[in-house]
C-alpha cells in the first residue's frame, strides 16, 4: 500500500513538472496572435484633446522654418545634422518663424537672421507644405529681437496667424508652441503661462519689459515661433530660454504680441522700428553701481536731441565729471536703463515727461519731448 501511494504520488508530481514546463510551448501554440489584430474602438477624442488637434491643425500650415546661411559654402551640405542656432561648417542658423500677412512677410526672431544679414548672406524658409523659398529681411529691431523677412515666389502662401492680445492674458492660462526645436518639423508642445511681466535683455544694452513666460517646452530651433492660446490666436513670438543645461527647463520666454503688432508694420513699411527716445547715451549701470549711483547716468547727450533742446549734461570729456542723473519719470522712480526705458516706451513718441534729473547733488525737473531716435540711442 505505502509503495502504491508512493508511485501515484510520483507520477502526479511528474505530470505537474511536465505542465509546468510545456505551459509557455501550449500558450503560445495556442494563442499567439499569427495575423493582425482587430482594432479596438477608442470612442471619441476628449474634449481637451479635440481642442488641440484642431488648433495645431489650423495654425500648423503658418508656422515654417528658417534657415539663416551667413557663409555660402558646400560642405555645410554635408552635415547629416540639422543643427539649430549654431554656427558651424557653413555658419547656419536656423529658427522658426511665421506667415504674418498675405503679402508673404514672415515674423522671427532678429538673432534667428543676424548673421546671415551681418555678413551679406542667404535666408531660406521651409514651408510646412516642404516647398523651400529664397527670403530677405526686410526689417529688424534688435532692441526687441524681432525681424521681418519677405518670402519670395510661392507656390501656395500659406494663410497668415490670427493675431490675439498680450494685454488681458492671466497666469494659469493655456498656452501652445509650435517650432522646430533641433530641426525637428512642426513639433507643438503645451503648457501655461507662469508669469506675466518678466523683463528680458535684448540687442544694444537695453531690456525688453512685459515679457511672458511660459512652461511650454522651448528648446533651441524654438526661436522666432508662435506662442499661442486656447482659441488659436498668436500672443507671443517665442525668443529664449533660460536654462543652465541649453535645453528647456520648463522657463521659456516670449514676446508680447501687442509689441510684435506694433513694431511689425513699422518694419514692414520702413525696414526699422521707430525708437521711442530722448537723444542720449547711457553710462554702464555696473559701473553705475560701483559708484554708488542709484539711477542712470547721462554720457553724451545727442545734439538736437530734445535731452539737449532741455540743457541735459553728459559727463565732462575733459575732466570725467558727472553731469547729470536721471532718478525719476514723472512719478515713476529710475533705477537702471530698463526702467527709463520701460517709461519713456509707456508715454509713447511725441509726448512731453517730467524728469527727475539730479545734477550736484540737486534733483530738479525737466519736460522733455520723445522723439522718435536711433536704436542704438535712449
Amino acid at each position: 500500500m505505502p509503495d502504491r501511494f508512493v508511485r501515484v504520488a510520483l507520477t502526479g508530481v511528474l505530470v505537474l513538472l511536465a505542465l509546468f514546463v510545456a505551459q509557455p510551448y501550449v500558450t503560445a501554440f495556442l494563442f499567439s496572435a499569427e495575423t493582425p489584430r482587430a482594432v479596438t474602438a477608442r470612442g471619441d477624442l476628449a474634449p481637451a484633446e479635440t481642442t488641440t488637434v484642431t488648433l495645431f491643425e489650423r495654425a500648423s500650415p503658418s508656422v515654417v522654418h528658417v534657415f539663416a546661411q551667413s557663409a555660402a559654402q558646400g560642405r555645410a551640405l554635408m552635415s547629416l545634422d540639422d543643427t539649430d542656432e549654431q554656427s558651424e561648417g557653413g555658419g547656419t542658423q536656423t529658427g522658426t518663424g511665421f506667415v504674418w500677412d498675405a503679402a508673404g512677410h514672415v515674423v522671427t526672431n532678429n538673432h534667428v537672421v543676424q548673421g546671415a544679414t551681418q555678413s551679406g548672406g542667404s535666408i531660406s524658409v521651409r514651408l510646412s507644405s516642404g516647398e523651400v523659398v529664397a527670403a530677405r529681411v526686410v526689417g529688424n529691431a534688435s532692441s526687441y529681437d524681432l525681424a521681418v523677412l519677405q518670402l519670395g515666389r510661392v507656390t501656395t502662401m500659406p494663410p497668415p496667424l490670427a493675431i490675439g492680445t498680450s494685454a488681458d492674458l492671466k497666469v494659469g492660462q493655456s498656452t501652445y508652441a509650435i517650432g522646430n526645436p533641433f530641426g525637428l518639423d512642426h513639433t507643438l508642445t503645451t503648457g501655461v503661462i507662469s508669469a506675466l511681466q518678466r523683463r528680458l535683455p535684448t540687442g544694444e544694452g537695453r531690456e525688453l519689459s512685459g515679457v511672458i513666460q511660459t512652461d511650454a517646452a522651448i528648446n533651441p530651433g524654438n526661436s522666432g515661433g508662435p506662442l499661442l492660446d486656447s482659441a488659436g490666436r498668436l500672443i507671443g513670438v517665442n525668443t529664449a530660454i533660460y536654462s543652465p543645461s541649453g535645453a528647456s527647463a520648463g522657463i521659456g520666454f516670449a514676446v508680447p504680441v501687442d509689441v510684435v503688432n506694433r513694431v511689425v508694420p513699422d518694419l514692414i513699411r520702413n525696414g526699422r522700428v521707430r525708437n521711442p527716445g530722448i537723444g542720449i547715451i547711457a553710462g554702464q549701470e555696473a559701473t553705475a553701481a560701483r559708484l554708488g549711483i542709484d539711477g542712470v547716468v547721462i554720457v553724451r547727450v545727442l545734439r538736437g536731441s530734445p535731452a539737449a533742446n532741455a540743457g541735459l549734461r553728459g559727463v565732462d570729456p575733459q575732466t570725467g565729471t558727472i553731469g547729470d542723473v536721471i532718478v525719476g519719470v514723472g512719478n515713476r522712480p529710475i533705477h537702471r536703463l530698463a526702467d527709463l526705458t520701460a517709461a519713456i516706451e509707456a508715454a509713447g513718441l511725441a509726448k512731453t515727461v517730467d524728469l527727475a534729473v539730479e545734477r550736484d547733488g540737486r534733483v530738479r525737473t525737466v519736460r522733455v519731448t520723445i522723439a522718435d531716435v536711433a536704436e542704438t540711442r535712449l
